[in-house]
């Protein structure tokens, strides 16, 4: 029996066999899908830049230079500098960085508070679910770049407050997608027999609830990327993220705005980052979304 057949096998004999034949069902489909790949190669490149950022820049994304500054896309200088003399290929590079800490703080942050909110209403219902999802709407309620202003306007500047800001904001659509996936099984046999063996009501959300609405809630923090990314650029743009000399992406194109008409790769080059990478995110949140939505048929 070859390594394919094995893994498709319709009868497994171990958990182990089940896992690795549904890991191939589901990559084999998500390669399938050519927009999916395009998404997940931008990804791939945006963490090896951010990676390998020192080797790949040609110059510091701080030090400046005043005799080359305003300098148009050349082969020295390949997105140009800006009016600091700064090569804005280095800096747009160590910018990744920036981006790609936010987009995983967020994540880690928010995803499993909303998670956990989610599906501890969802489970008790009553008024437990009354207050949590009155809660939820009451953040759902306000815009997502207005409301993480407020907060970074209370907290005060900085790429750390903004991180916190923007997770506070993007909790609620996870809590939301978790309480509906609860709701879905919190009766089923499957769960009254854990309760029948005295699970108890921590065990079955932590142990039984939670990873069920795992594969839900990885489609949905994906497709968010994009809007925190957008988020946080914003919050860079209007001086309230990352601070100078930092190379952020928003910050950048705040700085360049002055110079748009006649310079304008000064504000471009990391305006076309932001859009590249969200592009990257939403395609590969598609993708998932399809492999991992059971009504897909993708991940059977």
């Amino acid at each position: 029996m070859s390594t394919r057949d094995w893994l498709l096998d319709d009868s497994p004999a171990t958990l182990t066999q089940a896992n690795l034949g549904r890991a191939w069902r589901m990559s084999t489909a998500l390669l399938r899908n050519p927009l999916a790949v395009a998404g997940l190669l931008i990804v791939l490149l945006l963490l090896a830049t951010a990676l390998f950022a020192p080797w790949i820049a040609p110059e510091s994304p701080v030090g400046q230079n005043l005799q080359a500054r305003l300098l148009p896309p050349s082969a020295e200088h390949w997105m140009g500098t800006d009016e600091l003399g700064r090569d804005i290929f280095s800096r747009v590079v160590y910018g990744s960085r920036i981006t790609l800490l936010i987009v995983a703080l967020v994540a880690v942050i928010s995803a499993p508070l909303g998670l956990i909110i989610g599906a501890v209403a969802g489970y008790f219902g009553g008024w437990v679910d009354r207050i949590l999802m009155g809660v939820t709407d009451i953040f759902l309620s306000l815009p997502k770049l207005i409301l993480a202003l407020a907060f970074v306007a209370a907290l005060g500047p900085g790429i750390e407050n903004a991180i916190i800001a923007i997770a506070i904001t993007a909790w609620p659509a996870y809590a939301r997608i978790a309480r509906a996936e609860t709701l879905t099984f919190r009766n089923s046999e499957y769960i009254q027999a854990v309760r029948l063996v005295g699970g108890s009501h921590a065990r079955i959300i932590f142990r039984h609830v939670l990873p069920l609405c795992t594969s839900s809630m990885i489609v949905r923090v994906t497709l968010d990327m994009a809007g925190i990314i957008l988020t946080a650029a914003g919050l860079g743009f209007l001086g309230l993220g990352a601070q100078p000399p930092l190379p952020e992406w928003g910050a950048m194109i705040s700085r360049g705005r002055t110079f748009i008409l006649d310079q304008w790769w000064v504000a471009t080059m990391p305006g076309f980052a932001i859009i590249l990478v969200s592009l990257g995110f939403c395609f590969l949140g598609d993708g998932l979304r399809d492999v991992l939505d059971p009504k897909q048929g993708g991940g059977k």
